[in-house]
C-alpha cells in the first residue's frame, strides 16, 4: 500500500513539474531590439583624459576650496562620461572559463 501511493505521488509529482517546464513564450521573442548608443570617438577619449592628466598635474597649492571642488567634480563628471560612453569590454567568469578551457583543449 505504501508502494502504491509513493509511486502514484511521484508520478503526480513529475507531470506536475513537467508541466511549468514548458517554454516560455514572451512577446519580445519575435521583436528585434534596436538600441541606439553613444560612444565616445577615440580623439574625445583622448581628449578627456588629456584634461585629467593637465588637472592631476596642477600646482593646486594656490587654488581656493573651492576650486579644488570644481575640479574634483570636473575629473569625477570625464570619469563617469568616460566609464559610461566609453569602449569597454565586459567578460563575464564564465565567459573566461570558456576561453580557458578551449586555450587549453587547443
Amino acid at each position: 500500500m505504501k508502494k502504491s501511493i509513493f509511486g502514484i505521488l511521484m508520478i503526480c509529482m513529475f507531470s506536475v513539474s513537467m508541466a511549468f517546464a514548458g517554454e516560455v513564450k514572451t512577446a519580445d521573442n519575435n521583436v528585434a531590439v534596436l538600441k541606439t548608443e553613444n560612444k565616445l570617438t577615440t580623439e574625445e577619449v583622448a581628449s578627456m583624459t588629456k584634461r585629467v592628466e593637465e588637472i592631476r598635474n596642477m600646482d593646486k597649492s594656490n587654488l581656493t576650496s573651492v576650486e579644488k571642488r570644481e575640479l574634483r567634480k570636473e575629473v569625477k563628471g570625464i570619469k563617469e562620461n568616460v566609464k559610461k560612453n566609453g569602449q569597454v569590454i565586459y567578460i563575464s567568469a564564465g565567459t573566461i572559463l570558456l576561453i580557458i578551457l578551449i586555450l587549453i583543449l587547443i
